[in-house]
């Protein structure tokens, strides 16, 4: 570029000299260069000419009388020097030339210019951090815009702190111009972004109470470290810099220094631009311990004395400023639990910096008791309105109850109608002691259409198909239908739920559903399974629900169910009976055809803030089934489970549950075909306790169980038997019990920001529990066969072989024209394990997430009490995706 069109300036004053026609006088510089006695007094500037015409030359897209109407040069008038640097001025000042020049000839004005040119496009170069989407929007340049300089310097500076909110304080932005035909340019941002400005060192000074790395773990601000590889802590961020000063200030006061202030905060880039080196300068003070602390009121309904005696803090204690704090939201809600909403409570604070001690005056001010005016439910388009308003504790006209307005808050989260985190306002209303609850919510998705595949640890590839509204109509109804299908189940169902019929507080369901189950069991200690007995259940089940409490309520229901157990003949049967050498007194018991008729009731207590996913309180439920109006099957199932709930802060969720239950038959001594007693609670009835209940141990691992063993002839063992090696010579089959428990202590860990938007939900656990209470089973235990062969010569036809009557001796076995000899391997050995209620314990932890091949759950849990028996399982996991 030329000089002229640098510096702007000089040029102007170049065209000033040349339109006066004359040097300055060497004398009147010397002259103003000595000191004067007494300010001069400014002379009126006299007109230089008159402008006879004035010409523009050099444009190519402006008018000349555009170019005119920038200055105040007029044909006719009167002209100074002055005035016409003011018009140079005055044309630079519009951005839109790149050169301008004024000649005067007597008179006759000319304006040179030449313009700035044309923005074609702009290019971004080098920017892989940030992407063009990302810089573009921030740029105020754009194509077929006129080109200025100050724009490009500004658009510099928006790309560079863009860079900065990225951590990138080393970036650079070289701009440049391709000078193109017709006057037209692109304009090029070379960019080099540069590695991230990490936090090399936090230095503190002025801190004797407590060691740096006390006060670096209050911060959110880390030093980068190589542990911390995946920290966004560890970047600096202006803004987090502040909110760490906060941080310190808050620890400081929560241990007692009421005096403490950060003197300065600096953040100092190193020589290299890579990092920061961060100093705070602290100024601690003395430590206070809490003086007289009271409650005074000028509310009649609420006695100071009274509330004195609940306050957390005592005098002596050491002054803890969240304390403090939390002891104002406290009075606060104890005031809107008598209907003062607006009631201020007011800590005053008397410090003594001679005995080091701060007294407290909390102060709640004279307010109206508040009643409700309105309840507004705003932002809801499909769910009907007393949807919402059902769930409110509080109705227009009812004295105002913080307690219940939580309550009612809590009740429409359960809902799962709208977003998170709903808050319902209180906002003044037309009067002093009236107020308006408003809930803005906003609705989310309650419709679910998916088709899913997926593979599960515990049933292998698994299909299904669902369609759910939980919302149906608006008006709160569930409607849901589902197939699944995998390896070892397969099901129909379909079900209703009214939550509030005839608009009363009565719930109404029912349920119809197919369900084949192909039990399996293990073969030794391999993943290998085959199929065991064939179960298929149809039925249906009515289900009604009604509040007694706030907390409190009551479910009943009644089922009707024909099941179906069979077993493969072609595997299990001999002469088409159910043979137990093959299959198992167990088995050939379950097998056949029966009704189960039962009615049932829960009573529930919960008083969680979210059903969904809670966070604190607290539930426990209560059931017994009743089986035995008609049907086949009699018995009585009882049982108990709860849960707690608590938030630990900072996100950490805390829980407990326990779970119980015991099984009872009303029947009548039942025995097998073999003529022995067997369990009357029967096998499909049963309790069975493993994963996904118990962490740690696989699908039906726990509890009582049939181990069978081939055998084979061993001369060296006393019985002349030993067990036959291999998996596959091995058989597990679970047998449930009629009692179990089972409990569990889970701890919810939270991640970033950037790990819940992904939806990962980690948490470590501890498992306990057990199955048992069977009567012993009559082992089948079976050494062989003895296998015939016709006499030589005779004409007798292959016959099966015949059970030994012995280990190894088939002395007893005589077919007229055959030989007897025994067949190696083909005995069994049955064992009884594992019915104790003697806890199993597993340790673990595991991961929730919701991915974007659908929710994926994985578990890995180490067994650390278990029986012999019992099957452990390391890892276990299930995912699914939709599409």
């Amino acid at each position: 570029m030329s000089s002229k069109r640098q510096r702007p300036i000089v040029a102007a004053l170049l065209a000033t000299t040349m339109i006066g026609g004359v040097c300055v006088s060497p004398a009147l510089a010397q002259d103003s260069a000595q000191p004067a006695a007494a300010a001069p007094i400014p002379a009126a500037v006299a007109p230089t000419g008159t402008i006879s015409s004035i010409a523009v030359t050099g444009q190519q897209r402006l008018e000349p009388s555009t170019v005119l109407s920038y200055t105040k040069l007029r044909v006719g008038q009167p002209y100074t020097q002055e005035s016409l640097d003011q018009a140079l001025r005055d044309l630079y000042e519009t951005e839109l030339f790149a050169d301008v020049q004024i000649r005067n000839d007597n008179g006759a004005l000319t304006i040179e210019i030449r313009e700035n040119p044309v923005i074609n496009r702009i290019v971004l170069e080098g920017n892989k951090r940030l992407k063009d989407d990302k810089i573009r929007p921030e740029i105020k340049l754009a194509p077929r815009q006129i080109y200025t300089r100050s724009k490009v310097r500004a658009d510099v500076a928006r790309i560079i702190e863009l860079y900065r909110r990225q951590g990138r304080f080393a970036a650079t932005v070289e701009p440049k111009m391709v000078q193109l035909d017709q006057n037209r340019v692109d304009i090029v941002f070379e960019i080099s972004e540069g590695p991230k400005s990490k936090v090399r060192q936090i230095n503190i000074i002025g801190n004797d109470k407590f060691d740096d790395g006390e006060l670096r773990s209050q911060m959110v601000t880390k030093q980068s470290r190589w542990f911390r590889l995946f920290s966004s802590g560890t970047s600096y961020d202006p803004d987090r810099l502040a909110y760490d000063q906060q941080k310190l200030r808050q620890y400081y006061l929560t241990q007692g220094y009421a005096d403490f202030r950060v003197i300065s905060a600096v953040a100092e880039l190193t020589p290299d631009k890579q990092d920061f080196i961060i100093t705070y300068v602290v100024e601690e003070g003395q430590r206070y311990k809490f003086g007289d602390v009271k409650v005074e009121s000028d509310i009649r309904d609420l006695s100071g004395a009274t509330l004195t005696k609940t306050l957390p803090m005592k005098k002596g204690d050491w002054y803890n400023a969240k304390q403090v704090e939390d002891t104002v939201d406290t009075l606060s809600e104890t005031a809107g639990l008598f209907g003062y909403a607006f009631a201020e409570v007011q800590p005053d604070f008397n410090r003594d910096k001679d005995s080091l001690t701060m007294g407290i005056d909390f102060r709640i001010g004279n307010a109206p008791r508040v009643y409700v005016e309105r309840v507004d439910v705003n932002g809801n388009t499909l769910t009907q309105d007393k949807v919402v308003r059902r769930e409110f504790r509080l109705a227009e006209g009812d004295a105002f109850n913080s307690f219940l307005v939580k309550r009612s808050r809590d009740r429409i989260n359960s809902l799962g109608f709208f977003q998170e985190k709903l808050e319902i306002e209180q906002k003044p209303g037309s009067a002093p002691d009236r107020i308006v609850l408003e809930t803005n919510v906003q609705e989310k998705s309650t419709g679910e259409l998916s088709l899913s595949a997926g593979f599960s640890s515990l049933e292998r590839f698994i299909v299904a198909a669902s369609i759910t509204q939980r919302n149906f109509r608006g008006k709160g109804q569930e409607l849901r239908t589902s197939v699944n299908y995998s390896s070892y189940s397969k099901s129909i169902e379909l079900g209703f739920t009214e939550p509030y019929f005839m608009d009363k507080n009565i719930a109404l369901g029912g349920d119809i559903y197919r369900r084949d189950l192909n039990s399996f069991r293990y073969l030794g200690n391999s993943n290998d399974r085959d199929t065991t007995y064939k179960q298929t259940t149809t039925g249906f089940q009515l289900r009604a629900g009604v509040p007694i409490t706030e907390f409190m309520s009551l479910a009943l229901r009644y089922s009707l169910n024909l099941d179906d157990v069979s077993l493969d003949e072609d595997t299990y049967y001999t002469n088409g009976v159910c043979d137990p050498i093959l299959a198992g007194r167990y088995l050939c018991d379950a097998i056949g055809k029966r009704t189960t008729s039962s009615l049932g009731y829960s009573l529930i207590y919960d008083n969680r803030d979210n059903r969904i996913r809670a966070t604190r309180g607290h539930n426990v439920v209560l059931s017994q089934d009743f089986a035995g109006l008609g049907g086949s099957v009699k018995y009585v199932r009882t049982r108990l489970n709860g849960n707690k709930y608590w938030s630990l802060g900072g996100g950490f969720i805390f829980s407990l549950s326990a779970e119980g239950g015991y099984i009872h038959s009303l029947e009548g001594e039942r025995r097998d075909a073999t003529g022995a007693l067997v369990d009357k609670v029967r096998l499909t009835d049963r309790f069975f306790l493993g994963n996904p209940q118990m962490r740690g141990f696989d699908i039906r691992g726990i509890g009582p169980r049939i181990k069978r063993f081939s055998l084979v002839q061993d001369p060296d063992s006393p019985t002349g038997f030993s067990r036959r090696s291999g998996d596959n010579n091995t058989r597990d089959d679970a047998l449930g019990g009629k009692i179990y428990y089972l409990a569990r202590a889970e701890v919810e860990i939270p991640l970033g920001s950037g790990a819940r938007e992904m939806g990962l939900r980690p948490s470590i656990f501890v498992d306990a529990g057990a199955v048992a209470g069977l009567r012993d089973p009559v082992p089948t235990n079976f050494p062989g066969f003895c296998s015939l062969t016709p006499v030589t010569g005779s004409n007798n036809p292959g016959r099966s072989p015949e059970r030994a009557a012995g280990l190894g001796d088939c002395s007893n076995v005589s077919v007229p024209g055959y030989t007897t000899d025994y067949l190696d391997g083909t005995g069994f050995e049955e064992v009884y394990l594992g019915d104790t209620l003697k806890p199993r314990v597993s340790v673990g932890f595991g991961v929730n997430w919701n991915s974007p091949f659908g929710p994926f759950r994985i578990d890995i849990a180490k067994a650390l009490l278990k029986e012999p028996g019992d099957d452990t399982q390391l890892i276990s996991f299930n995912v699914g995706t939709q599409f």
